[in-house]
């Protein structure tokens, strides 16, 4: 059956941050996109800088509500016709490669990208996703963060939507994408997103939504962004301009005498128009709420004096330990070629003070805010990701990111490498550099490790399977030994290499600023974006490929 995405919302992102070149809105994209109602009165208008800097779903739905911003400038489409065009289409997938599953349900052939995924340890059947979901721009509230559910193990879809809007100060502001989803054990449900309006994101209130649900009521609920599916909403972090909140990331898990905890982090940017790149500066923090998300500390200032950052993550360990790392900026504010220092701090069980900052790493080869592959125009930066283990009884913990093998003229990255390093006493002292990924263009590097195993997985995009152009991408699985960051096991998940610039909206533009993998019970399940499924765009022309969110399942 299709989606229940409601009838009321066809009148009508992000992962990651600023700092990036430009993505160019096409005019497709920006006359498709209905306007949801704002609260009213003029709306700020940004420095044509920063929406350089910020997540790429903040940018892309401020220029589709202020089309006259975005260059080539479109009149808005009527898309009643087209919509109904879509619905009444029986066109399926033409091409879906073995083993992977079409993780939604859009008939439209809009794009879904920038996937977070979990599972419940306690019942494998559950599995949660979510995305950029751009059937978000026919949302007559302007929700864009998309969710779906499986329920008999990623095998197919149960339910899906969008996450409905929380309340901010007494208005009810849209999820606005950055999606990050948790299972906890208990199989209760969890999504964070951030929440802004769309039409004036940097003149109003901005927050980060943290959403609670259950399978039964996830499963059975009349899906799209009926309040309903989640009836446990809060923005859990609010801001006045001229700060805006940015690239949340979050864990659910045990923490000593707390008890059952949710955890998130986020980045708060200090916006300023007469700055040369539209802000001065961002600051990590994060938030404690219990498990049904009723109490909740203030923010707790994570990364101090550092003037410029991005990239928190956040991880509950089994030994009850709250684990945040993040990066250090250097070099983008002073506009200098960037480098990336990574970063930790540790709060102890059940605690909310964090312990002194240690440096992981510092990586001059970073793939830089503003840079670019060679072989590749999507959007991209060196996004580091963390995971804890227990080896010998002991916490250790791992983190994994990007570096070009050569950086060019500053901004140009050949052939990245995915690297490893880990620490058994909370940061103190590091192992040397491991290298997870052989040959070719390695990037988006997600991490997790498995609890019934104690394996690390470790998963990410690689052009090594089109070695002559290194511009097709497959997505790659490392099986890492947690007692030395050894791999023992490497996986080519995709068995038809994808073409990322094979979406009729997006184009080259963008493929969300992340993919996650998630392991539990011996398996990696890894949630990623390709263009294998050809649908016709609005229930209009051939069917032709397109961007969508897809789910490999793959033992370790």
């Amino acid at each position: 059956m299709p989606p229940a995405f409601s009838d009321s919302s066809t009148p009508r992102r992000h992962r990651r941050r600023r700092s990036y070149a430009l993505l160019v809105l096409p005019p497709t994209l920006v006359a498709l996109a209905a306007v949801p109602a704002s609260s009213g009165g003029a709306h700020s208008t940004p420095a044509p800088r920063i929406l350089d800097h910020l997540s790429s779903g903040v940018m892309q739905r401020y220029l589709a509500a202020h089309p006259e911003q975005a260059q080539n400038g479109a009149k808005r489409l009527d898309t009643g016709e087209a919509l109904a065009n879509a619905r009444a289409s029986s066109a399926s997938a033409v091409h879906t490669p073995k083993g992977l599953v079409r993780f939604n349900q859009d008939f439209f052939g809009l794009p879904q990208n920038e996937e977070s995924v979990s599972g419940c340890a306690t019942n494998p059947k559950i599995v949660l996703s979510g995305t950029n979901d751009y059937r978000g721009l026919l949302n007559a509230k302007g929700n864009f963060t998309g969710w779906h559910l499986s329920t008999n193990g990623g095998r197919s879809l149960t339910n899906e939507g969008l996450l409905p809007t929380v309340d901010i100060a007494g208005n009810q502001v849209p999820s606005g994408g950055d999606p990050v989803d948790v299972v906890a054990a208990n199989c209760n449900l969890y999504a964070g997103s951030l929440n802004y309006d769309p039409v004036d994101p940097f003149g109003r209130r901005s927050g980060l939504g943290v959403y609670k649900s259950s399978v039964t009521r996830l499963a059975n609920c009349p899906g799209g962004d009926d309040p309903s599916c989640w009836p446990t909403r809060r923005a859990v972090a609010q801001v006045a301009p001229p700060y805006f909140l940015d690239k949340e990331w979050m864990d659910v898990g045990n923490s000593g005498r707390a008890g059952r905890v949710v955890w998130t982090t986020y980045s708060r940017f200090t916006n300023d128009p007469a700055a040369p790149l539209g802000f001065t500066g961002a600051t990590i923090f994060a938030v404690r709420c219990d498990g049904e998300v009723r109490n909740c500390t203030a923010p707790i200032n994570i990364s101090g004096p550092d003037q410029d950052v991005q990239f928190s993550d956040v991880t509950i360990g089994r030994d009850g330990r709250t684990y945040v790392t993040w990066a250090e900026i250097k070099g983008e504010l002073e506009q200098t070629a960037q480098t990336f220092v990574f970063k930790m701090r540790v709060a102890q069980q059940g605690s909310t003070t964090f312990g002194p900052t240690r440096t992981i790493a510092t990586e001059n080869n970073v793939i830089p805010f503003s840079g670019v592959l060679h072989a590749d125009s999507f959007r991209i930066a060196t996004n580091p990701k963390n995971t804890v283990a227990m080896v010998n009884g002991r916490a250790r913990t791992f983190l994994t990111w990007e570096g070009c093998r050569v950086r060019l003229l500053d901004t140009v990255c050949e052939e990245p490498q995915v690297k490893l390093r880990y620490s058994d006493d909370q940061g103190k002292t590091w192992s040397r550099t491991r290298f997870v990924s052989l040959s070719g263009d390695n990037y988006f590097p997600t991490i997790d490790t498995d609890p019934a195993t104690g394996k690390i997985a470790v998963a990410y995009f690689t052009s090594r399977y089109d070695p002559v152009f290194h511009n097709r991408q497959d997505i790659e699985l490392a099986t890492v030994n947690p007692t030395n960051g050894v791999v023992t096991k490497r996986q080519r998940l995709t068995p038809v290499s994808n073409e990322s610039e094979s979406d009729p909206l997006l184009n080259s533009r963008f493929i969300g600023d992340y993919i996650e993998v998630h392991a539990q019970n011996g398996k990696a399940y890894v949630a990623f974006n390709a263009n294998y499924t050809s649908i016709p765009l609005l229930g209009q022309g051939s069917p032709i490929p397109q961007q969508d969110n897809f789910l490999r399942v793959a033992g370790m």
